[in-house]
């Protein structure tokens, strides 16, 4: 069945442009922690959920899984720069090492807030892996470990990136025309 995708949405990264990129991380990540390391996952709902389930697969390793709810921004395309948890991790990450799974950092505030919350829970570590790095719109200091590309700064959707809660179904990442971000 051929996906429908609206006539202003330009596809910027292809499925297996993607895969490529979920594979380099896991890569990245098996050479960053021994075998054995007591890892989990933890993916930020709602827009990292397909990114976290293809990344988890491909460690090729026990991994522990969860998920925080964070937000940052209403229906619309820019953040509020306010950050609210909506779910927390039920999973305890002390003396864990934990991978903070999300689809892109945008401005860094969340994943700067989730990072810090999740310190407090005395996790060995803290890393953060994101399939897209959008550097030009950081506000706060909020580096990615694990990143598969830098993404210029346009409006993006598909493979779980959504535009007020749609589009996160498209194979592909696709820039909105017309909704350059400043």
């Amino acid at each position: 069945m051929k996906e429908i995708v609206p006539s202003n949405f330009v596809e910027l990264y292809s499925a297996d442009q993607i895969q490529g990129m979920v594979e380099k991380i896991a890569s990245e990540i098996r050479e960053a922690y021994p075998d054995d390391a007591d890892i989990v996952c933890v993916g930020v709902l709602k827009g990292a959920w397909i990114f976290h389930a293809d990344l988890v697969r491909s460690l090729n390793r026990p991994t522990q899984v969860d998920f925080i709810r964070a937000t940052s921004y209403g229906g619309g395309t820019e953040t509020s720069g306010v950050v609210r948890i909506l779910k927390d991790i039920e999973t305890d990450i002390r003396d864990k090492h934990v991978i903070l799974v999300e689809e892109i950092i945008d401005s860094g505030r969340t994943l700067k807030f989730i990072k810090e919350r999740l310190l407090q829970s005395g996790p060995k570590s803290v890393k953060i892996a994101a399939l897209l790095d959008k550097k030009e719109r950081r506000e706060v200091d909020c580096v990615g470990d694990f990143v598969g590309t830098i993404v210029p700064n346009h409006f993006v959707v598909g493979y779980g990136l959504d535009w007020a809660e749609k589009y996160r179904n498209l194979q592909a990442i696709y820039r909105v025309e017309g909704e350059k971000l400043h």
